[in-house]
């Protein structure tokens, strides 16, 4: 089954969409090709307003790459006392998992250790708090039969679940379960895709150099011609940026930095695990199995003003701290060779002073007469309801007042459920995994991997090219597929990848 023609993005989509965006003005210019503007364009255009989205570099290439690929239920936000993101977490979550991205999301059992150290108060509130987020799971209509009910396990059964956790003083511990996107990348450019479905117009490599309330004036970079494209609203989405174009408030941006492990070195873990930062009460360290074979242990939160919001840098004490707290779990370090690669993204959070794990993540609707409407914080797991606040001021602004759909619309790829997670394909790119077979059938030596040892076929990367806006081989290595989270295996990969890119070019 082939995706929808209007789904495509590819450069012949690209011009079009550039030709028509500098030619005649749009409802709405969506500014920043993150999780929030992709959203923001989706919900305007299946409202009915004419979008057009400039994204400076590539889809998910700033902080919507760099997640903990988590679909939040909110426990966290409880601990913190705050009922009310808690709660908008727990519906967007079951809104994702239970109809717009079912095939992308999937249930991850969380379990929180209880070891002879553990605190009698810490291990009830933490309880108590896991019980909370189920009540809310429930409240929010998400059945069991997506994510189960907490459990509290022996020994042995902990074990087994995390094998390289130390014998000695574990009394057990409490499994509960959260969501789990397959991957933050792959869901911005399957909201971006579905955007285009209902006509929306996305356009790559288009820097905004400034905008007003009415006009954006971009560069394309890969011509370095400057255009000016004009509409009755402008969105500005571009997250840990969005002071460089209009004025906002308390934007401070926090570094959150992952360490990519070997899961053989923690025994292959079936569930992720917790653990506790010291003195930071409800504040935890996740190690969380990936596909692959890979383990992220993340994350810290530490502020970072002046750092790059497309690669920030990742100071020695970031993972010394990651690593001595598992240490600390495991009664061991980790072996040099387990670590195969760390990445860090900026979260823009709203609001300034302080640590910025106190922040609030909230987000903030900037709708300021006179200049464009700013959607800024949040995080990735509340992005629809971002984009609903954002398209809601907009369409004030126009004098057309439409009711958001999003809750119901299914992402380019769903419809036939959540599928067999053990069939790759089908979980990377749902129905569409009909389409890269179709590709390998035609010629089977895109049924091949692009490097030895690596999960990703030749079929991928055409797919990419064709249908998901990948323009350059580090579109495909770094946001496409993750090989870029793991250096051995993106240098081995790259050849092929380039090769296949090229290839598929001349005989277009």
């Amino acid at each position: 089954m082939q995706p929808p023609a209007s789904s495509l993005l590819n450069d012949a989509q690209r011009a079009r969409s550039l030709a028509r965006v500098t030619e005649k003005p749009v409802d709405i210019i969506v500014i920043g090709g993150g999780i929030t503007g992709a959203g923001v364009a989706l919900d305007a255009a299946s409202r009915g307003f004419s979008v057009a989205l400039l994204e400076a570099r590539d889809l998910a290439s700033g902080t919507s790459g760099f997640s903990s690929k988590l679909v939040h239920g909110g426990l966290r936000y409880l601990a913190k006392g705050d009922l009310g993101l808690a709660w908008e977490s727990a519906l967007e979550r079951r809104y994702l998992m239970a109809r717009i991205a079912p095939h992308l999301t999937r249930p991850l059992g969380f379990l929180v250790p209880r070891t002879a150290g553990s605190g009698r108060l810490e291990t009830a509130l933490t309880s108590l708090g896991v019980r909370l987020a189920d009540l809310l799971r429930r409240a929010s209509g998400l059945s069991s039969a997506v994510l189960p009910r907490p459990r509290v396990l022996g020994p042995a059964a902990t074990r087994e679940l995390i094998p390289a956790l130390p014998e000695a003083g574990l009394r057990g511990g409490l499994l509960y379960w959260d969501g789990q996107v397959e991957d933050d990348a792959r869901l911005v450019i399957a909201v971006a895709r579905t955007a285009a479905a209902h006509g929306a117009q996305i356009i790559r490599d288009a820097r905004v150099l400034s905008c007003t309330e009415t006009t954006a004036e971009f560069e394309d970079t890969r011509t370095g011609t400057r255009h000016r494209a004009r509409a009755r609203v402008v969105i500005n989405a571009t997250g840990v940026w969005a002071d460089t174009l209009t004025p906002v408030l308390g934007l401070s941006p926090s570094r959150g930095t992952h360490l990519v492990l070997d899961a053989a070195a923690l025994g292959n873990p079936r569930a992720a695990f917790t653990i506790p930062v010291p003195g930071k009460f409800g504040r935890f360290l996740f190690v969380l199995p990936q596909p692959g074979g890979v383990c992220y242990l993340g994350l810290t939160d530490e502020a970072d003003p002046r750092a790059d919001g497309y690669a920030p840098h990742i100071p020695e004490e970031d993972e010394r701290f990651l690593l001595s707290l598992l240490a600390d779990t495991l009664g061991a370090e980790l072996p040099a060779s387990a670590i195969l690669g760390r990445f860090a993204g900026l979260r823009p959070l709203v609001g300034a002073g302080g640590p910025t794990a106190d922040v609030s993540r909230h987000h903030l609707l900037v709708d300021r007469p006179g200049q464009p409407i700013g959607i800024i914080g949040g995080k990735l797991t509340t992005y629809r309801r971002m984009a609903e606040d954002a398209v809601d001021a907009a369409a004030e602004r126009l004098g057309r007042r439409r009711p958001c759909g999003t809750r119901k619309i299914v992402l380019v790829g769903g419809g036939a459920g959540r599928g067999d997670a053990a069939d790759t394909l089908a979980r990377r790119y749902g129905t569409e995994a009909t389409t890269i077979r179709e590709l390998i059938r035609a010629d089977p030596g895109l049924g091949e991997p692009v490097a030895p040892g690596v999960d990703y076929r030749g079929a991928e990367v055409i797919f990419a090219l064709r249908a998901e806006g990948a323009h350059r081989v580090e579109d495909i290595l770094e946001r496409r597929t993750r090989l870029a989270f793991t250096p051995a295996a993106a240098r081995a990969a790259e050849p092929r990848i380039r090769e296949l890119l090229e290839a598929a070019r001349a005989g277009d």
